[in-house]
């Protein structure tokens, strides 16, 4: 196998523009496409210096692989693919990996909007952090309110949030339509989840769990696009909230499941790969079936996840502000960004691949909701608990340059051990606190690990995917609470 273990030089790294680089086939006699990487000079120096690019090179090695692989500006070494790696593969007979998803299947974040004004919460703004962090479990291990039985739990992994708004009206019906494919990826056969995730997932519904996930409540303080912030309900001084979670256990074990038996059937397929990490099957083999559709379910169990933890969240600002009505509390958007989805593109039917990517479907795609015919999908591109979040619309010009798909947030410039070495959990509560941030978490180690010095410019990689033409600015969220596990 070619040297997989060797940071790829810069040499080999091409401009193509003032925010894009491509590392040609000819770099590697197993390269398949072109690596196509969005980033500025500053964010492509520490891809430089580790795998990252090793990996997403790697992925351009895999059967089946169509056009080029991208690089998002936030990417950095994940499992197999770097996260905010995106990939297609040709349908029906391209390969599918899990290492291209992901273990948090359908990672993803939900904003929501509110009538309140950051100026007029005063005191009231702490009750209602706190009124979050009480309804939202949060930690490693921590149960939600809910435990499923099997015919709820098929429910959820076949039909997705819709259907907890649907059989327990939890949740608002126009919460569905504006989540990612309303909120069910089809496909989904609660047969091919182990009973092993399942009794994983049974009682974590509802619940944010560790890591980089949070809930965040912050305030809109600037709007580059007035027109579709006013579509998507922002407005400047409002009050919104951002959940970012995911399929939990469930989504786990299903990509560990999947991971160990695509790897032991490599051989068989005949297929030759320079990481095993990245283990794959052909999406028509019976693995390939059996792990998309275990993965949809997974994907479902998340949306539902997200649908629970909205909906609890909205009964937290109805109580902290009895004026205002649960329908007054809307969801402006929900997007997966670890996912892998059977698209048509110019190239034709493909399976894209998107491991710490977003979807960013622009105006014109028949996808969109009625809301955003207008102006694009919704993009959510998070920073760190100290700094800020971005609204983004999609564009069509992403479909030819990034199969649809921009970042999905700062991405780590630290590792979580290197951050705990620069900062502990207690002196980190302070400092934010300090700066009018409260901050509630399950663990001082599980926030010292998100530390804001431990995340890229979340300004520059917002300011690379719309000079890449992948996104537009539309808000800047600033956090003034965070809930974290």
């Amino acid at each position: 196998m070619p040297g997989a273990a060797r940071p790829v030089p810069r040499a080999a790294v091409h401009r193509k523009g003032p925010v894009s680089f491509e590392i040609a086939p000819t770099y590697r006699s197993d390269m398949r496409v072109p690596a196509r990487i969005f980033a500025s000079d500053e964010l492509l120096g520490p891809m430089l210096a580790d795998d990252t690019l090793t990996q997403l090179v790697n992925v351009a090695t895999l059967p089946g692989v169509t056009g080029h692989v991208c690089g998002m500006p936030d990417m950095h070494v994940g499992y197999g693919f770097p996260v905010g790696g995106v990939a297609a593969t040709s349908m029906p007979d391209g390969v599918v990996s899990p290492g291209g998803v992901g273990f948090d299947i359908n990672c993803g974040v939900r904003l929501l909007s509110t009538p309140l004004l950051r100026s007029d919460l005063g005191k009231r703004a702490e009750a209602l952090v706190h009124e979050i962090a009480r309804a939202i479990p949060a930690g490693t291990g921590r149960n939600g309110p809910w435990r499923l039985s099997d015919d709820e739990l098929d429910g959820v992994l076949a039909s997705g949030s819709g259907w907890l708004v649907r059989e327990r009206e939890l949740g608002l019906p126009e919460d569905v339509l504006h989540t990612e494919s309303e909120g069910m990826l089809a496909g989904a056969d609660p047969d091919k989840v182990s009973r092993r995730a399942h009794d994983r997932g049974r009682d974590q519904l509802g619940t944010m769990g560790s890591g980089n996930h949070f809930v965040e409540v912050q305030e809109v303080d600037a709007l580059f696009d007035a027109d579709a912030a006013r579509a998507m309900g922002l407005a400047e001084g409002q009050v919104t909230i951002l959940i970012h979670s995911g399929s939990r256990g469930l989504g786990h074990q299903v990509c560990t499941e999947y991971v160990q038996l695509m790897d032991r059937r490599l051989a068989h397929a005949g297929i030759t790969l320079p990481d095993r990490q990245l283990s794959c099957a052909p999406a028509s083999s019976p693995e390939g079936q059996a792990y998309l559709a275990a993965m949809a379910g997974a994907a479902n169990f998340a949306w539902s996840n997200r649908q629970l933890i909205g909906h609890r969240v909205r009964e937290a600002v109805t109580r902290t502000f009895p004026d205002v009505g649960s329908q007054d509390v809307r969801v402006v958007y929900d997007v997966a960004h670890n996912i892998a989805k059977v698209e048509d593109h110019a190239a034709g039917r493909v399976c894209v691949h998107r491991k710490g990517a977003t979807r960013a479907f622009g105006p014109a795609h028949p996808e969109m909701p009625a809301r955003y015919r207008g102006i694009g999908q919704p993009v959510f591109i998070p920073g760190s608990m100290g700094t800020a979040s971005y609204v983004m619309a999609g564009l069509d010009s992403s479909m030819t340059a990034s199969w649809g798909s921009a970042c999905h947030g700062a991405g780590r410039a630290l590792s979580r051990t290197a951050a705990r070495k620069k900062i502990d959990g207690a002196t980190l509560r302070r400092e934010l606190e300090s700066r009018g941030i409260f901050v509630r978490s399950a663990s001082n180690k599980g926030l010292a690990e998100e530390a804001p010095f431990a995340y890229k410019d979340v300004e520059e990689v917002a300011l690379v995917v719309e000079r890449a033409g992948l996104a537009r600015r539309v808000a800047r969220l600033r956090p003034f609470g965070v809930v974290k596990g």
